[in-house]
């Protein structure tokens, strides 16, 4: 047979049985043959040498009738005691529905219950077969139906089936008698007819199979009478049909035979020897012919049950009566002892309900001479509260999972008390905060299901106390604790610490700088607790942010890629998608915005006066007769950082008089500090510095050169005296009557222009480059060039002024910062040695110049 799982259970079902011809050696190694006589015929001729002297055959009784299913779902087989091990009992796979293929699949096993394991389950065909071979007797004793119960359970479904299989008896036991040699004393006075009771022969088997009949050898003195009890057992009575002479015949000797009724039929035979004794014509007899007792299962050893009493109508020694057990079961005789003496029935061992809850023997009381009477004792043990309930755990779910709907079965359990009654009346439950109950199944079994939904963030597993009480008084518990653990899934998606984080980095940092960390936390567990990080592009971005910053999948820190410019790039926006390790996963963003914080890089940027590409400096012109506070030119600047990096304060850094003039702090504006004297130049040069407010500060320095004249021609006239050689040329005086004339003439002209096209061009803001020259570099003002001299106006003056150098003279007329300017270019040499312009060159940079030499 295929290997079983272990089993002492039972269901309900029909049977028919046959007789099996079975080797005795063949028996004894697991093996039958069914169905053949001949070759049980065969096998009986060919072991007849190693048999001889043995019983050859033994008949068994053998299933093969259906197994039908009850609405309970019990299953019921029938089979007879001493099968061998292994032997088919039914096939419990039909039985159940269930496919014997598929058996092995579904996990169906045998639940023991602590019992002793008498059945196996075949998984591989689905047989309930024999774990050992069964007597009956041992099990069950005398008992009219022998029934054995086992439990099978399929754990895919939890569920279970009860299986009672009934154990029929065979004639394994012969008929014995307590004493092969009797002697019986009778009085030769006995009188005809006077009945004798005989020891009466035991056999365990029961119905049929037990003792049946008794049979006494032939006698003229004696007869047999066999007599049946109320319980149905027979025994015999020697009866005496002739009178006895001892004189005659002191001593009769003779057979009894006790025989059952099996087939074959055994027998047992006991000697009794007959002694005719003198006369004791009265029999002892007792004051009731049933005792019926009750005792307390937990009485101690030692205390008294009852009292017979039996009374002889004689006198003398023949009225003495002793007390002896007649019929006592082997259980009974370790548990009770009799006074011989007194007839007084004591306990000597320890009674327990649980095992059996009655007792009934019989007990005989005789003479000195061979007179004995007989009464039946009947002792009923009472039940007490001693046995607490025991809790065991059939079947146990695995890990639960944390959305397991109401009403999963996570453990089944069975309950069972060995008391009766009440007693053993068991109620199991459970604390009554948990999620989960108990519901009661079979009669003796409970599932502990789930009664609400779980949640394994708050509570990942459960200690579950089942507490099983009886009803007894006092009442009995014991209880047993069920760990479930519960198993995550991923029904929690990520969360940020933050909802959104702004950070700030400097400009200038190095690549791979780190901008700030990310994280994100997950409630559930382990590879659905496991955050990854990424970066989300968004629409709309002119480069890929994968240029400019990234992020560290496993930790969320984040890393500049790139060193940031403030003034190109001043705020930078992206989100971070965390994203758990689940199945599916769950993931969940938060904006991140990053600052890029200024820094002092950037040096002030002098927009007015620009600096001429030759190198030659702008001339500003200043009336010698303005008052301290004259405006005579603004220095502008600019700085690309931002805050305070782009604070700009001015500073008067070197002048060629100094006190002459000041430099408004916040403003560049260049004003005069007092009135012009005569010993002041003509050509004043002022440095002035620009710097910011960062840390360190940055600066730049710009110089402007102020010529110092009341009017045109004074300029022209000290530039004239400024450029005349030391030795006077009467050609160049008259030369430079000319020019100046020409230059007044062309001046006034010059006038009136530059008021209409300032008129029209007032709001326009483009600059007119011009040509490279001379000039180049030298910021464009109002001029007007006659004959290829250029004058110079002053926006906030309107005047012109004139500054002379060494060998050079220029004329500026510088106008308001961004006015716009107009430019004209004419070149004419003159040819006057006296005064001849070198170049020309007019910028776009607000300011204009003349070179003159």
């Amino acid at each position: 047979m295929g290997k079983g799982r272990g089993c002492g259970g039972f269901y309900k079902a029909t049977l028919l049985t046959t007789s099996v011809a079975v080797d005795a050696e063949d028996s004894s190694e697991g093996k039958y043959v069914a169905g053949d006589p001949s070759a049980c015929h065969r096998r009986a001729m060919a072991d007849t040498p190693r048999s001889r002297g043995r019983t050859q055959r033994a008949q068994f009784y053998f299933i093969l009738a259906t197994v039908w299913e009850a609405v309970s779902g019990h299953i019921r087989y029938s089979i007879p005691e001493e099968m061998q091990k292994g032997s088919v009992v039914g096939d419990v796979a039909k039985g159940m529905g269930l496919d014997s293929e598929r058996l092995s699949e579904r996990a169906v096993r045998l639940v023991s219950g602590g019992r002793t394991q008498y059945f196996a389950l075949n998984a591989e065909s689905g047989h309930l077969i024999t774990a050992e071979r069964i007597d009956r007797e041992r099990i069950c004793g005398r008992a009219e139906t022998c029934l054995l119960q086992c439990e099978i359970l399929v754990e895919d479904k939890v569920k279970l089936f009860a299986v009672e299989v009934e154990i029929t008896d065979i004639n394994d036991n012969a008929p014995s008698f307590p004493a092969k040699e009797l002697e019986l004393k009778i009085s030769e006075i006995t009188a005809v007819g006077t009945r004798i009771s005989l020891p009466e022969a035991q056999d365990p088997d029961v119905g049929i199979n037990s003792i049946q009949n008794y049979r006494l050898s032939d006698s003229a003195h004696f007869s047999l009478a066999v007599q049946a009890g109320s319980d149905g057992a027979k025994y015999a009575e020697l009866v005496l049909e002739k009178a006895l002479d001892r004189e005659t015949r002191p001593v009769h000797v003779l057979t009894l035979t006790a025989a059952d009724g099996g087939d074959p039929v055994r027998a047992a035979t006991a000697h009794i020897r007959v002694v005719v004794g003198d006369i004791n014509d009265n029999a002892p007899v007792f004051t009731q012919p049933l005792y019926n007792v009750s005792v307390l299962e937990n009485a101690p050893r030692g205390s008294l049950v009852l009292t017979v009493n039996a009374t002889d109508r004689d006198e003398g020694p023949n009225s003495e009566v002793t007390f002896s057990f007649r019929k006592i079961t082997d259980k009974a005789a370790q548990i009770f002892q009799l006074e011989p003496r007194t007839g007084e029935i004591s306990t000597r061992g320890d009674l327990d309900h649980e095992e059996a809850a009655a007792f009934e023997m019989e007990v005989e009381a005789k003479d000195i001479g061979a007179l004995s009477g007989r009464c039946k004792v009947l002792v009923t043990v009472l039940d007490v509260n001693d046995n607490s309930p025991a809790i065991a755990i059939t079947s146990l779910l695995g890990p639960v999972p944390e959305d397991a709907p109401p009403g999963t079965v996570i453990s089944l359990l069975h309950v069972q008390d060995r008391d009766s009654g009440p007693n053993g009346e068991v109620t199991c439950s459970i604390a009554a905060n948990l999620p989960f109950r108990l519901q009661k199944t079979l009669d003796n079994y409970y599932s502990l299901v789930t009664d609400r939904a779980l949640d394994r963030e708050r509570v990942s597993g459960y200690n579950v106390t089942v507490t099983a009480t009886d009803r007894g008084t006092p009442p009995l518990s014991s209880t047993t604790s069920i760990s479930v653990q519960l198993s995550d899934i991923n029904d929690n998606a990520p969360v940020f610490s933050q909802t959104s984080y702004t950070v700030s980095i400097p400009e200038n940092n190095p690549s791979g700088a780190s901008v700030c960390s990310v994280r994100a936390t997950d409630r559930d567990w382990g590879e659905n607790a496991r955050v990854t990080y990424s970066l989300l592009e968004g629409e709309g971005r002119e480069a890929p942010l994968s240029s400019a910053v990234s992020i560290n999948s496993e930790t969320g820190a984040v890393y500049a890629l790139r060193s940031f410019d403030y003034e190109q790039l001043r705020e930078l926006r992206f989100r971070v998608q965390a994203r758990d390790g689940g199945s599916p996963p769950l993931r969940s963003n938060v904006s991140v915005r990053l600052l890029v914080l200024d820094q002092n890089d950037n040096s002030p940027h002098i927009l007015h006066p620009a600096s001429p590409s030759d190198g030659s400096t702008g001339v500003e012109l200043a009336p010698r007769s303005s008052e301290p506070g004259y405006l005579v030119t603004k220095v502008v600047a600019v700085d690309a950082d931002s805050g305070q990096n782009a604070w700009l304060s001015y500073q008067l850094l070197k002048a060629t008089e100094p006190g002459l003039f000041s430099v408004g702090v916040h403003s560049g504006e260049v004003r005069t500090a007092r009135y012009f004297v005569d010993r002041d130049g003509l050509k004043q040069s002022l440095v002035v510095l620009v710097k910011d407010n960062g840390q360190p500060p940055l600066s730049a320095t710009v110089t402007v050169t102020v010529a110092v004249a009341d009017s045109i021609p004074e300029l022209l006239s000290d530039l004239s005296s400024l450029s005349a050689p030391a030795q006077p040329q009467s050609g160049l005086t008259l030369y430079l009557v000319i020019a100046v004339a020409s230059v007044s003439c062309v001046f006034l002209t010059f006038v009136i222009a530059l008021v209409a096209l300032r008129l029209r061009r007032w709001r326009e803001s483009q600059l007119l480059d011009s040509s490279s020259g001379t000039f180049s570099g030298v910021p464009v003002s109002h001029f007007v060039g006659i004959d290829g001299v250029r004058a110079f106006l002053h926006s906030y003056s309107q005047e012109a002024s004139l500054s002379a150098g060494s060998g050079k003279s220029q004329f500026n007329f510088p106008q308001s910062n961004y006015a716009n300017t107009l430019t004209s270019e004419q070149t004419c040499e003159v040819k006057d040695p006296f005064l001849m312009a070198e170049e020309l060159n007019v910028s776009n940079a607000d300011q204009s110049s003349i070179q003159v030499s």
